[in-house]
């Protein structure tokens, strides 16, 4: 596999925190100028990988503390959100 389609590939294997300074080293290799076109869509591609799941953890983290702090009156769903 190449080191780009490993890049992106991996998106669904980082922790959050990990995601966000990945996201920031693509930003930082296009905001160099240094990048041919070609090598500056691949690298647009992973940070839009990147920021989607990063948005998908947030949503999921966001739903748990929904359920965590809503009051003992309404009725709890029998599943949780899992965070992964």
């Amino acid at each position: 596999m190449s080191e780009k389609a490993s890049k992106s590939g991996d998106a669904a294997d980082l922790g959050f925190d990990d995601l966000v300074r990945r996201l920031r080293e693509v930003v930082t290799r296009l905001e160099s100028g240094d990048l041919s076109l070609e090598d500056s869509l691949a690298a647009y591609e992973e940070g839009v990988a990147l920021a989607r799941r990063g948005h998908d953890l947030l949503d999921r983290a966001e739903k748990r503390v929904e359920l965590l702090v809503r009051p003992p009156t309404e009725s709890t769903p029998e599943e949780s959100v899992p965070l992964e």
